[in-house]
């Protein structure tokens, strides 16, 4: 069982989790509860970090950021052992989970579940504190990036063999679109895990993209599920246990991209290579890739991605590095992009869903930046004004709201038309 943020954001919501997890224990099963920081808290931390220093150094961002959630943990152990349950609370070190040194945004190498195991062999309901691990080479504390406890849950599932991984969040499961934009969309009951790592990746904050990469490569079923209710939410499973899968299953969309375009790089091998290298060593995840090739011998060639924005000035001090070394023209970055995907396993046999989706972007006069597609995900980078009206658009096109489920519809049976 995973607590987000806003789960645990107070006294009163600590208390609930702590009750429902006590209230799974007495029904017969053994328990681990990965909890996060509670409410802003991290972001009231990130801030005390940089009212001291403009650039904090990442080792000791990690010791400062890993506290939020072992508050959060000590607090729960509380509550549940003064509902007469024993709890123990575990940093991240202490219940195994070992990472690479990427401070800020480690990656799990391994979890050593001995700790846990042993506490559950005794009869305690063991915590975790999510979002954290120790590195492997320094023994230093690391944390996961933002919407790491996801990761810590699914890892921690999937090393102790649990039945589900039951993520509870503020809201009551993954919907057809966000529902702050789309009033009438409507909550999935069933996903594939590439639908939701096409969601994920596309800008859907419910899951984070590692946790679900992590589920899908070792078999772990995840139930994303409110807080505030009783009732189910969205199960994230593999695609043999679904289902027939419908044409589109959601749209969804991002404001926090950024366009990095260099101009003039010189049309030889290995330049791409060396551009994205550098990016890669300062841990920058690049998203869409564009790079136009020259019609003529002797002209140069422009290359266009896009990147985190907050990642924006590290990646253009970065480039900076290979502008001797690669000749290029100039850096040129805009922050102001948006990314509005379709998503739907169904797509890989039905042609008609990328017709349809710049048809519709088409005439709500909405201009296409930049393409990505893959088997079951089409994305289009737009302006970021642009976002609200696309995503609108979209939904209504593909006939994904509530008015258009029929009474039948379970795990995406109803299948929109494209033409």
């Amino acid at each position: 069982m995973k607590f987000g943020g806003t789960s645990v954001a107070d006294a009163e919501r600590i208390k609930r989790a702590a009750e429902r997890i006590v209230r799974a224990k007495e029904a017969g099963t053994s328990v681990v509860a990965v909890l996060s920081a509670r409410g802003k808290h991290t972001d009231e931390l990130v801030s005390l970090a940089y009212e001291v220093s403009d650039r904090p150094d990442p080792r000791e961002m990690d010791m400062l950021l890993s506290t939020g959630e072992r508050v959060t943990c000590a607090l729960a152990a509380m509550v549940i052992n003064d509902l007469g349950h024993e709890a123990i609370s575990l940093t991240g070190s202490q219940a195994g989970i070992v990472t690479d040194s990427g401070h800020t945004k480690a990656r799990i190498i391994e979890v050593k579940a001995d700790r846990i195991r042993n506490g559950l062999d005794d009869g305690k309901i063991v915590l975790v504190a999510g979002f954290q691990g120790v590195s492997q080479e320094s023994l230093d504390v690391t944390t996961l990036g933002r919407g790491g406890s996801d990761t810590t849950a699914v890892a921690l599932a999937a090393a102790l063999g649990a039945g589900v991984c039951e993520i509870y969040t503020d809201v009551a499961g993954v919907f057809s679109a966000d529902p702050r934009i789309v009033p009438e969309a409507r909550k999935l009951p069933v996903l594939t895990f590439e639908e939701m790592l096409e969601m994920s990746a596309s800008g859907a904050g419910v899951l984070q993209l590692r946790s679900v990469e992590y589920a899908r490569n070792h078999g772990v079923t995840i139930h994303c599920r409110s807080s505030f209710d009783d009732g189910p939410g969205t199960v994230i499973q593999d695609e043999e246990q679904t289902m027939e899968q419908a044409l589109i299953t959601a749209v969804t969309h991002s404001t926090s991209e950024a366009r990095i375009t260099l101009t003039g790089l010189p049309d030889v091998p290995g330049i791409a290579g060396r551009v994205l290298t550098a990016l890669a060593d300062a841990n920058i995840n690049v998203d869409m890739i564009i790079q136009n090739e020259p019609q003529s011998e002797g002209h140069l060639a422009d290359m266009s991605f896009t990147v985190p924005r907050d990642d924006v000035a590290l990646a253009r001090e970065s480039l900076e590095s290979l502008h001797s070394e690669l000749g290029f023209g100039e850096i040129q970055s805009d922050d102001r992009m948006g990314k509005v995907s379709v998503v739907g396993a169904g797509m890989k046999s039905h042609p008609g869903v990328a017709a349809k989706t710049f048809t519709v972007l088409g005439e709500a006069g909405v201009n296409i930046e930049m393409i990505s597609t893959s088997p079951i995900k089409i994305s289009c980078v737009v302006r970021e004004e642009h976002v609200a009206d696309a995503v609108r658009r979209l939904h209504t096109a593909f006939e994904l709201g509530a008015d258009a489920v029929l009474p039948e519809d379970v795990a995406g049976v109803h299948r929109p038309k494209v033409a």
